[in-house]
């Protein structure tokens, strides 16, 4: 490709971006430190000052525990950098669990709310709040009129929104709605650990994270594995979450292919 066609396709990638983001300030991104999964994000990395959309499957949809568990990686650099508040509709966060996680407890604020709908109210308040770097909240559904309002909520002062799509007493009604104005959407399940080379007993923790949508960006897919949190701190590892493996889908061989193997 010429250098010609390469200044004229980061200057029509560049226009997109302004009207995708419709004249927001850019609040910058937080890159996961792996080039295969930051190619796939617009920008490089996951963008800042919007929200990001993380779902489930099977019991997670009940349970939240992988979403839960990436959404609390994915924030933990941003609530070193200011509170962090979890809106939730049934009480049962295990602070133990996202220290273990290296997330900093004295940065969290927890709320219990008592609907689906106190529960967008408190993240659009956590989100406009000063102070405030990342709002974690676990709702049902958030239609376009309650997302629009997240995101502007955002915008006042760069905090960052992530929801959990979860339905916490069980039920059989959908999660998705229509349409969504997340920046972003993932499906989150756990994967199989292993343990360190040479060693007995249970590995990092790791999820199997599908990207199903994202502005500007391309969808993908990939094994992600807790980093230790001493890795982190002392700056050995760039993001709490590593890349293990990029997953793809693979065609089977033709059948006289595989006969003959």
């Amino acid at each position: 490709m010429s250098d010609f066609r390469r200044r004229r396709l980061a200057a029509l990638a560049a226009k997109i971006a302004v009207l995708e983001a419709d004249g927001r300030a850019d609040a910058g991104v937080l890159p996961f430190g792996a080039p295969s999964l930051d190619g796939r994000l617009a920008g490089g990395g996951l963008p800042l000052g919007r929200w990001h959309e993380i779902t489930g499957e099977g019991l997670e949809a009940e349970t939240g525990a992988a979403p839960a568990a990436f959404a609390a990686l994915t924030a933990t650099p941003l609530a070193r950098r200011g509170e962090a508040v979890w809106v939730m509709r049934r009480d049962d966060l295990w602070t133990p669990g996202l220290m273990g996680l290296g997330f900093p407890p004295q940065r969290l604020i927890q709320v219990c709310a008592r609907d689906e709908a106190e529960a967008l109210a408190v993240m659009e308040d956590a989100l406009a709040t000063a102070g405030v770097s990342a709002v974690i909240g676990e709702v049902e559904a958030v239609d376009l009129t309650a997302g629009r309002r997240l995101q502007l909520a955002c915008e006042k002062h760069g905090a960052t929104g992530f929801v959990i799509k979860r339905r916490p007493f069980g039920g059989t009604g959908k999660l998705e709605p229509a349409g969504s104005t997340a920046a972003t959407r993932w499906r989150v399940a756990s994967a199989p650990s292993e343990p360190p080379a040479g060693e007995f007993g249970l590995g990092a923790p790791r999820l199997s994270v599908t990207l199903e949508r994202s502005r500007g960006g391309r969808p993908g897919a990939w094994i992600l594995e807790a980093a230790s949190a001493y890795s982190w701190e002392t700056g050995d590892a760039a993001h709490p979450l590593r890349l293990v493996a990029e997953l793809g889908d693979r065609e089977l061989a033709p059948a006289q292919d595989r006969r003959a193997a």
